[in-house]
C-alpha cells in the first residue's frame, strides 16, 4: 500500500448525541481502580454506581434512551474494581471486587429483572482483584489481575488454568491478542510484558515502557504483532507509544499529549484502526489513526464534551448504525449521564452501506472451546458482514451460565461433563504426579492461602479435558468448596403471598427478628398503640381485607415475641413493662381480637430484650432484660426457675445449644459467655466479643462445637466471627467482614446442611455461607437479593420444603405490605433421584423430647430423626453409573514428558523439513489480483522493509535468550577455550547451531542465506512458530560468534608471525 495514500478515515467527525438520547438518572461512582468504569455490549451499558458503597453496578438498556429507570446489580460486598462483557454473549457479565472475588452474571434479555445471585463465583486469591478481561476467541476463558499476578481461568468450572506471577508490582492492565495466543500486561513497575500462558508461566518478552508509575494501559493493534500503550513520562506528560512485540527494545513511535493528571483510557477499533483516548476528568476526547508505518499515530480530530469524563467504553461493532456511516461509537460516563458520541465518515450518499468502511468483523460465535485453546489451538473468530442486506447475524448463548431453556434441553450432556469416574481420576493424578518440572512445562507457582479458601474444586474434570500441570498442582492442594455455592433463592408465585398488610410496626427493637413463624401461622407486630400482633394463617394466603383482622392485644409496646416450637398455638410476647405474656391461639386461627393472656410471667425489673424457647424441653423459656440478668421460666407452673448473672452491659442476644444443656450470650460489654443454667448462675466460659454498641447475634453451629457471632468491627463494618467452644478466651478462630450497613445481621443456621443465612432488617440481600470445622471455616455461596428492603426474615421447618425440587430451606420474607415465601434450592440435573447428599436424616425438632420438670431435674434428651426421602424414589448415591464417553484424546497424550534429546530431534527435523521445501513458493508468493505497476510498488516497499528488518539484527526477540548471547561476546579467549565458553554461555553448541541452519561450512554467505529463508518460513503470519524463529536467531548468533572468534585468531596468528620475522633488536 502506498504510504502516502490518503486514509478514508481522515475526515471522521465526532458527533455528540442530542440530550434526548442520553441515558440519565445516572449516579456514577468514582472508584479508585484501574478499570474503565463503564463497559457495553450490544444490549446493555454497565457502569460503576455510588450505591451500596461502590458494591453495585448501574445497568442501562441500550434499546431505550432518555429518562429510564436505572437498575442496580448488587454484585459485591465491597468496591467493584472492574467488569467485562463476554465478546460472544451480550448478557454475560463478569465482575471483580476488592472483596477478592470474581463473579459471573447472566442478565435477562428483557433487562427488567436483574439476577439475585451470580451463576459462578470464584476467588483468585492474593488480594483485591484489579482488572478482568474475557478471551477474544474462546468462550469461558477469563484473565484476572490480582496484585503482582495474572491468572487465567476456565470460568464454567471455576478452575485455574495458569498463574502468571512474573511481575514486580501491581498489574494495571491486561490485553489479549486478537487470536488469543498471547497476553500483554502493563505494570506499575514501568514494564510491558508478553505471556504465552500455554507455554510458560514467565514472560516471553518484556520492555521498559513509560517512565512514570502512574496508571498505564495496553491494547493490541488489530491482527498485527504491534501493541499500543498509554501512560506518563518522566515529566508527567501523558504519552502514547506503539511497540513491535518481536523487538521491544524501543518503541516504534510515540506521541506526547499534555500534562493533565487524568489516566488515559485507550479505546481501539480493530476494523478502522481508529484510536479514541479518553482521559479521566477530561472534557476532551482525542482521536488518532494508527498505521503500521511512520508516523504510526496520526491525529484525526478532537471532541469537546459538556462534562468531565468519569469513564469511557466503545460500543461493539455489531451495534453501530452502518447506514449512517458510523464507524465508532463511544459511551462517555459523566456524573449524571451516559453520553453517546458517534464518529461518522462524511459521505454524499448518507443512507447506504459503504463496504469500504466496513470490512468483515468478528461475529458472535467463538472459534474454540476452552479445551481446544488450552491444548494449543489458535483460531480467529469467524468474521461476518455488517451489510444489513445480507441478513441477520447469528447470536450465541454462552455455556458458562446456560439459560433456563439450555438447561432443560441438555440435562444429560451437562451432567456427564461434570463427572469423572474414580479409576480415571486416579489415572490422571498418577500422570500429574509423575510429571517432572522441566523448563518447557508449566510449573506451579506458590499458591496464596486465600486461594485455598475460595477456589472451587468440586466440579471435576470432564472426560478427555487436557489440563496444564500448574492447574493440577493447584487442584492437589485446594480444599473442597461448598456444594451449595450455586444455590438459588427464589420468591414463590404471588398466589402464595399474603398481601395488603397494613399498619405494620417497622421499628421493632434491634434484638427482635421482626416476625416469627411456625408450620401453621405467622405473627407480625402492628404499629397501632396497645402492643398489637397480627396472627395470620399460612393456609390462607392472598389479599387481606381492608378491614381490621384478628389480633392479640398486649396493652404495652412489644419488645420481642416467639412461637413455642412444640405447640403451634402458643405465642410468647415480651413487653416493655418487663412482663412476658403467653397467648393461646385457638384451632383454626383467630376469629376475633384477644386481649387476655393465658399466662403472665413476672420477675424482671426492667424492659425485656429477647426471649428464646428451649430446643428440647417443653415449656422452658429464657429471657434477657435491661436489668442485666437472664431468667429461665417454666411456663407450665408460671414461675421463674433460674437466674443467671454476670453481664455488665446490655445483653444483645442469647441462644440455646442444640442439646439444651448450655446457653450462650453476647453482650454490649464486649464479651461472649456460655452458661450451664442447671449448675451455676455464673458463666462457665467467656471470651472477647464484637466491639461497639451497635448490636450482635449469636448461634451455635457445627454440632455445638462452635459459636457464630455476628456484629460490627472497629470500622463499623458488619462481620461474622467463629469461636471454638471450650476456647472462648482465645478469641475468634476467624473473622469475616461482610459489608457496611447499620442493621445487625440476623443468622439462621440449618443443622442438616451446616449452612448459615445472614440478613438484616432493611437489607435487600441475604448472604449464604457453609460453615465447616476447618480452615477457611466459611465457604461463600450465592446470595439472595430482593427487589425491595425486607423488614423481617424467618425460616420454616425442613419438612415444608419441596424435596423433589431440591429445596433445602424455606423462609418467609416480610416486606412493606406483604409476606412472601422464599425457597433456596440447589440446581441438580437428575431430580428424579433423592439427593441424599443434600438431605440427611433431619431432627424432628418440632416435637419435645423432655418435659420441663425432667430437664430441670437434670435429664437430657435428643430429638429423634426422620428421613426426608419421598416414597418411590431412589437415592442419587444408588443411581446407575453412566459410562463416560471419551470425546478427546487422553490426557497422557498431551502430558507425556519428552526428554531434551527428543525435543532437539523434533526441532532439527522441523528445520530440515523447512529447508527441504526452500524452493517451494511461500504463501505470499501466490497472491494474485494486483496490477503490475501496483505490484512493483509493493515489491519495492517489501524489499526496503526487509532490508530494515535484517539490518536491525532482531537482537531483542527474547530478552532472556539474547542476554546469554551478549555475555558470550565478552568471553573471547583462545580458540578452543573461546568456543567452549561460548557454547556454555549460550546453551547451544556449534554443532547444534550448524544443524539448525543446515550449514556445513562456516561461510557468511551460506549462513545469511539459510537464516533469511528459515526466518521468513517460520513467521507466524504464514503459520510458523515464534519459538522456532527464536531458535533460528540464536543459531545465527552462535555461528556469527564463531566466525568472529576465527577471525580474531587469524589476526593474532598474523601478528605472532610478523613478530617472529622481525624480532626486536
Amino acid at each position: 500500500m502506498n504510504r502516502f495514500k490518503a486514509s478514508k478515515f481522515k475526515n471522521t467527525t465526532p458527533k455528540i448525541s442530542k440530550k434526548e438520547a442520553w441515558i440519565n438518572n445516572v449516579k456514577a461512582g468514582s472508584p479508585a481502580s484501574c478499570g474503565n468504569h463503564i463497559k457495553a455490549s450490544c444490549a446493555f451499558a454497565v457502569f460503576n454506581s455510588d450505591q451500596a458503597g461502590g458494591g453495585a453496578l448501574g445497568v442501562a438498556s441500550l434499546k431505550s434512551s432518555g429518562k429510564q429507570e436505572i437498575s442496580h446489580l448488587q454484585c459485591h460486598a465491597a468496591l467493584v474494581t472492574d467488569f467485562d462483557f463476554s465478546p460472544f454473549d451480550d448478557f454475560l457479565l463478569a465482575t471483580s471486587s476488592s472483596d477478592e472475588t470474581v463473579k459471573v452474571w447472566r442478565l435477562s434479555e428483557a433487562g427488567d429483572h436483574l439476577p439475585s445471585s451470580p451463576g459462578v463465583t470464584f476467588c483468585p486469591g492474593g488480594g483485591r482483584v484489579e482488572t478482568l478481561l474475557f478471551h477474544p476467541s474462546s468462550d469461558g476463558v477469563l484473565a484476572a489481575a490480582v496484585n503482582k499476578s495474572a491468572s487465567i481461568w476456565d470460568v464454567a468450572q471455576s478452575r485455574l488454568l495458569a498463574d502468571l506471577d512474573d511481575h514486580d508490582d501491581q498489574i494495571q492492565c491486561l490485553a489479549w491478542k486478537r487470536d488469543g495466543s498471547l497476553l500483554a500486561t502493563s505494570c506499575k513497575d514501568k514494564k510491558l510484558r508478553l505471556f504465552d500462558p500455554r507455554a510458560q508461566l514467565t514472560a516471553v518478552q518484556n520492555a521498559q515502557s513509560h517512565q512514570n508509575n502512574k496508571d498505564s494501559r495496553v491494547v493490541w493493534i488489530g491482527d498485527s504483532d504491534n501493541i499500543l500503550s498509554t501512560g506518563f513520562n518522566q515529566m508527567r506528560e501523558r504519552e502514547v507509544k506503539v511497540w513491535d512485540t518481536r523487538k521491544m527494545g524501543s518503541s516504534l513511535g510515540s506521541v506526547s499529549l499534555d500534562s493533565s493528571a487524568g489516566t488515559l483510557i485507550p479505546l481501539f477499533d480493530n476494523d478502522s484502526n481508529l484510536l479514541v483516548l479518553a482521559g479521566k476528568g477530561d472534557s476532551v476526547l482525542h482521536c488518532f489513526e494508527v498505521t503500521a508505518v511512520q508516523p504510526f499515530l496520526s491525529q484525526v480530530n478532537q471532541c469537546l464534551t459538556e462534562s468531565a469524563t468519569r469513564g469511557a467504553a466503545m460500543l461493539p461493532k455489531l451495534a453501530l448504525d452502518v447506514m449512517s456511516c458510523e464507524v465508532v461509537r463511544v459511551l462517555q460516563l459523566t456524573d449524571g449521564f451516559v453520553v453517546p458520541i458517534s464518529y461518522n465518515v462524511p459521505r454524499k450518499s448518507g443512507q447506504e452501506f459503504h463496504a469500504d468502511l466496513y470490512p468483515d468483523t468478528p461475529g458472535h460465535i467463538p472459534s474454540m472451546r476452552v479445551e481446544d485453546w488450552w491444548t494449543g489451538e489458535n483460531k480467529q473468530v469467524e468474521r461476518v458482514s455488517l451489510d444489513p442486506a445480507k441478513g441477520r447475524i447469528k447470536s450465541f448463548t454462552s455455556s458458562v451460565i446456560p439459560t433456563q431453556e439450555t438447561r432443560s434441553s441438555q440435562p444429560e450432556t451437562r451432567s456427564q461433563s461434570m463427572k469423572m469416574e474414580p479409576a480415571e481420576d486416579k489415572e490422571r493424578e498418577k500422570i500429574s504426579s509423575s510429571r517432572s518440572s522441566s523448563s518447557s512445562s508449566l510449573t506451579s507457582p506458590t499458591t496464596p492461602s486465600s486461594l485455598v479458601q475460595s477456589t472451587s474444586t468440586t466440579s471435576g474434570l470432564s472426560s478427555g479435558f487436557v489440563t496444564s500441570p500448574s492447574q493440577r498442582s493447584f487442584q492437589s492442594i485446594l480444599g473442597s468448596s461448598s456444594k451449595f455455592r450455586h444455590n438459588q433463592g427464589l420468591v414463590l408465585h404471588r398466589d402464595s403471598h399474603i398481601t395488603n398488610l397494613k399498619g405494620l410496626n417497622l421499628t421493632t427493637p434491634g434484638e427482635c427478628d421482626g416476625l416469627c413463624v411456625n408450620r401453621e401461622r405467622v405473627a407480625v407486630p402492628l404499629a397501632s398503640s396497645g402492643g398489637q400482633i397480627a396472627i395470620l394463617e399460612l393456609s390462607k394466603p392472598g389479599r387481606l381485607p381492608d378491614t381490621r383482622f384478628p389480633q392479640s392485644r398486649t396493652g404495652v409496646a412489644v419488645a420481642d415475641f416467639s412461637w413455642d416450637p412444640f405447640n403451634a398455638h402458643r405465642l410468647a410476647v415480651a413487653g416493655e413493662d418487663a412482663k412476658i405474656r403467653v397467648w393461646i391461639v385457638p384451632k383454626g386461627g383467630l376469629t376475633e381480637t384477644i386481649s387476655e393472656a393465658s399466662c403472665v410471667l413476672q420477675g424482671h425489673t426492667e424492659k425485656i430484650y429477647s426471649i428464646k424457647f428451649h430446643p428440647l424441653a417443653d415449656g422452658i423459656l429464657a429471657s434477657s432484660s435491661y436489668d442485666l440478668t437472664v431468667r429461665i421460666w417454666d411456663i407450665g407452673t408460671g414461675r421463674e426457675v433460674k437466674l443467671l448473672r454476670g453481664h455488665k452491659e446490655q445483653i444483645f442476644s442469647l441462644a440455646w445449644s442444640p442439646d439444651g444443656r448450655h446457653l450462650a450470650t453476647v453482650s454490649k460489654d464486649g464479651k461472649v459467655r456460655i452458661f450451664d443454667p442447671r449448675k451455676s448462675a455464673e458463666a462457665i466460659e467467656e471470651g472477647p466479643g464484637p466491639v461497639g454498641p451497635r448490636g450482635a447475634r449469636v448461634v451455635w453451629v457445627c454440632a455445638a462445637k462452635y459459636l457464630l457471632v455476628s456484629g460490627f468491627d472497629s470500622r463499623s463494618e458488619r462481620q461474622i466471627s467463629l469461636y471454638q467452644v471450650g476456647a472462648l478466651s482465645s478469641g475468634p478462630l476467624v473473622a469475616l467482614s461482610i459489608d457496611t450497613s447499620p442493621s445487625t445481621l440476623i443468622p439462621f443456621y440449618d443443622e442438616d446442611t451446616s449452612v448459615v443465612f445472614l440478613t438484616g432488617k432493611g437489607d435487600t440481600r441475604t448472604y449464604v455461607y457453609e460453615v465447616i470445622g476447618e480452615t477457611p471455616y466459611f465457604l461463600e455461596c450465592s446470595s439472595f437479593s430482593s427487589s425491595d428492603p425486607h423488614k423481617g426474615f424467618a425460616f420454616l421447618p425442613k419438612i415444608e420444603c419441596n424435596i423433589q425440587e431440591v429445596e433445602f430451606a424455606k423462609a418467609l420474607r416480610l416486606s412493606q405490605n406483604s409476606i412472601e415465601p422464599v425457597v433456596f434450592k440447589v440446581p441438580r440435573v437428575k431430580k428424579e433421584f433423592f439427593q441424599d447428599d443434600i438431605f440427611p436424616e433431619t431432627s424432628v425438632w418440632w416435637q419435645a423430647c423432655l418435659s420441663g420438670s425432667a430437664w430441670l431435674a437434670g435429664s437430657n434428651g435428643d430429638h429423634r430423626k426422620m428421613s426426608l426421602q419421598p416414597k418411590n424414589t431412589t437415592p442419587v448415591s444408588q443411581a446407575p453409573k453412566e459410562i463416560p464417553v471419551r470425546k478427546y484424546a487422553p490426557s497422557s497424550v498431551y502430558l507425556e514428558e519428552k526428554s531434551d534429546e527428543q525435543k532437539k530431534e523434533e526441532l532439527l527435523s522441523a528445520m530440515v523439513g523447512k529447508l527441504g521445501n526452500r524452493d517451494d513458493p511461500l504463501p505470499q508468493d501466490s497472491f494474485e489480483g494486483v496490477d503490475d505497476d501496483e505490484w512493483a510498488r509493493y515489491l519495492a516497499q517489501i524489499i526496503v522493509m526487509g532490508v530494515q528488518v535484517v539490518g536491525r539484527a532482531f537482537t531483542r526477540a527474547l530478552r532472556q535468550e539474547f542476554a546469554a548471547s551478549q555475555a558470550a561476546a565478552n568471553a573471547r579467549g583462545r580458540a578452543g577455550r573461546q568456543s567452549a565458553a561460548t557454547s556454555s554461555l549460550t546453551g547451544m553448541t556449534l554443532q547444534e547451531a550448524k544443524q539448525i541452519l543446515n550449514v556445513s561450512k562456516l561461510t557468511p554467505e551460506e549462513i545469511e542465506k539459510n537464516y533469511e529463508h528459515l526466518f521468513k518460513a517460520n513467521d507466524k503470519s504464514v503459520g510458523g512458530s515464534f519459538y522456532v524463529q527464536s531458535k533460528v536467531v540464536r543459531a545465527k548468533e552462535r555461528l556469527d560468534e564463531e566466525l568472529r572468534i576465527a577471525q580474531q585468531n587469524k589476526e593474532n596468528s598474523q601478528t605472532d608471525s610478523h613478530s617472529q620475522q622481525h624480532p626486536e633488536t
